[in-house]
């Protein structure tokens, strides 16, 4: 992300611009210039004493070498019993040395190749983590001329795969300052107590590094499994208090005086005991290290208090899925740098990968393309295609098709509890859309109906979720009406079916009482439980699910030829996809062939939309 112009030198064009701010204008950048020059004056005092006591051996002593090392024959028995002494000791001492050392790793702003501009998806988690970037690089400014306490450390939460990491490298490539990136499994040593002083060695290196380069950012991954809730039954380890008390201390040691300037000082105390108190010598100053500590989390709720109170992870950014725009935006990204047909440069494709990806995070759209890579190798090409796309989506959603020989009984069975359900969902479910109709074993489905809203939503009506259940039973009664009676292959249905139900009754005022048995759930209980186990609710649920039932009998014995027609299509092509199942559905309504000629060929895959899995509502599985 480019830079803008700050004209102002006194650091408060990092505060007031709305990128990141120019670093030669910055505080960071100002530390790190006047730094540098004292490093170069101390090598040049170095460089020029060494030059002295070289012209003065020259000029007092031309003929004076080096004095050689020698070892006195009386001692030569005991060389090889004084070796072995050095190497066990070494053995012994070295291992424990080592055990207290920071186990981070550094990587230096030049390789660190991310910025802002490769964070996609998400331009409002960009200008937060901007704005909290600039409080950092004018920290003196922030603290001096404004009398603000400059921000130490923010948490980063959310789901994996959402860009946590990533972020955090982008933010320290952006500062230009060093990036500590730490594992909090990798403060745990096997001897009692080198956990603590690990986290002290870290914190140690963060503030060296900060003196050093005008600043510093520490990342800590997953900081629940250090930072959790003492006294809680989730914490584990030996020692997990002392853990989560050190990691409190450290954070607030950014202040504590490096050792030079507390020998200075000394040396000055012990000259100004001796002058009078108008001649007495000042201290030297000094200016806090600037350092900014960011933690990655999903588990906030996990952290211990302390930790999150201001003055320590003050600062909460959620990191969410992104949404349809998002991932457009994502997409553009890595098509950008993966070759593709020129198909999927069409901006109507682009939006409906966006669409038909709902639920997905960076990571996982990228690990899409890449999967879809893998496919177009498969097929000896040399870049992805849209069906490449479907290939790889299917397979990470749905699984791999195994080859499973079904007796023309349970085909024929399997084939009509599928066509129960999509039917139903053409008919109840106006607002979604028909992706994925199969009898092809994938996990534990022995086949399933995948469909998803039309239109990304985050609510649901009463009608809408009371059109959930009826898709559920509807391989049930289709089973029921064609063969007499239901197969076992009923139980993930009913279980969504009663999951639904029991949320509309006691979670979301769907039912004839207002209270959500939510409101005083606990942890060892579950809402399904408590519904069931009060006999009014019960009653409720098994009139929901009765009434539920009853309706879809009438709605598949009005439509069998619906449902025939898509059994035999399965029975012929044991998948259909996207605009194929809409097909199949309008021929048999226009009394025509209910096979249509595409379906008769040899089996393929259309071209149509990628499909989003619910198999919890719909699958078929033994």
């Amino acid at each position: 992300m480019a830079a803008p112009q700050v004209e102002d030198t006194d650091g408060l064009g990092a505060l007031s611009a709305t990128g990141v701010a120019a670093m030669a204008t910055s505080d960071v950048g100002v530390h790190k210039a006047r730094a540098r020059s004292s490093r170069l004056q101390r090598l040049a005092v170095l460089l020029g004493f060494v030059f002295l006591l070289l012209v003065l051996r020259d000029v007092l002593a031309p003929n004076m070498g080096l004095p050689s090392l020698s070892i006195p024959p009386a001692l030569h028995p005991y060389l090889l019993p004084m070796s072995l002494i050095i190497v066990l000791v070494a053995v012994m001492v070295v291992p424990m040395v080592a055990a207290g050392r920071s186990p981070h790793i550094l990587y230096r702003p030049d390789e660190l190749t991310m910025t802002f501009d490769d964070v996609r998806g998400s331009d409002g988690l960009v200008e937060e983590v901007t704005k909290s970037l600039n409080l950092f690089l004018a920290y003196r400014t922030f603290n001096e001329q404004m009398g603000g306490t400059p921000r130490k450390a923010i948490l980063f939460e959310g789901p994996p795969g959402t860009g946590k990491t990533y972020m955090a490298k982008a933010m320290a490539s952006e500062a230009g300052v060093p990036f500590l990136f730490v594992s909090s499994s990798a403060f745990q040593s096997m001897f009692y107590g080198q956990t603590n002083r690990k986290i002290r060695a870290y914190f140690k290196e963060l503030r060296r590094h900060a003196r050093r380069e005008g600043g510093a950012i520490g990342f800590i991954e997953e900081l629940d499994a250090i930072g959790g809730k003492r006294g809680s039954s989730t914490t584990q380890g030996e020692g997990v208090p002392g853990v989560v008390n050190e990691l409190l201390i450290q954070l607030q040691s950014f202040e504590q005086t490096p050792w030079s300037i507390r020998f200075r000082g000394k040396i000055i105390d012990a000259v100004n005991a001796w002058l009078p108190a108008g001649h007495r010598f000042a201290k030297p100053t000094f200016t806090p290290a600037n350092i900014l500590v960011i933690g990655a989390t999903n588990r906030a709720e996990d952290l211990d208090a302390a930790l999150v109170r201001p003055g320590r992870f003050d600062r909460n950014i959620y990191f969410g899925l992104p949404g349809r725009s998002g991932r457009r935006d994502i997409f553009d990204y890595y098509l950008g740098k993966k070759s593709h047909d020129l198909e999927l440069d069409d901006p109507a494709r682009r939006e409906t990968l966006a669409a038909m990806t709902a639920g997905y995070s960076p990571v996982m759209i990228e690990h899409l393309l890449d999967e879809a890579l893998v496919w177009a190798l498969r097929r000896g090409a040399n870049r992805l295609s849209w069906h490449d796309l479907q290939q790889a989506k299917m397979t990470e959603e749905i699984g791999l098709a195994q080859p499973v020989e079904y007796t023309e009984a349970e085909r024929r069975s399997i084939a009509t509890h599928e066509a129960g359900h999509a039917t139903v969902a053409w008919l109840v479910g106006k607002s979604r859309k028909l992706e994925v109709l199969t009898i092809v074993k994938r996990k534990d489905a022995l086949g399933l109906l995948s469909h998803s809203e039309t239109e990304e939503r985050f609510t649901m009506s009463k009608s809408e979720l009371r059109a959930m259940i009826d898709i559920a039973f509807g391989g049930m009664v289709a089973e029921e009406l064609f063969f007499g009676e239901s197969s076992t292959g009923v139980s993930s249905d009913l279980q969504a079916a009663t999951v639904n139900a029991c949320q509309m009754v006691g979670l979301l005022g769907m039912g004839n009482s207002l209270i959500s048995v939510g409101a005083i759930e606990h942890a060892g209980g579950g809402l399904v439980g408590k519904v069931l186990s009060d006999e009014a609710s019960r009653a409720e649920v098994e009139a929901l699910l009765a009434d539920s039932k009853r309706s879809v009998t009438r709605m598949l014995d009005d439509h069998r030829h619906v449902v025939e027609a898509l059994r035999d299509a399965l029975l012929v092509r044991a998948e259909l996809i996207g605009e194929e199942i809409l097909e199949v559905i309008r021929r048999s309504q226009g009394d025509q062939d209910i096979l249509p000629h595409n379906l008769r060929d040899k089996p393929r895959l259309a071209s149509g939309a990628v499909p989003q899995i619910h198999t919890d509502t719909s699958g078929h599985s033994d």
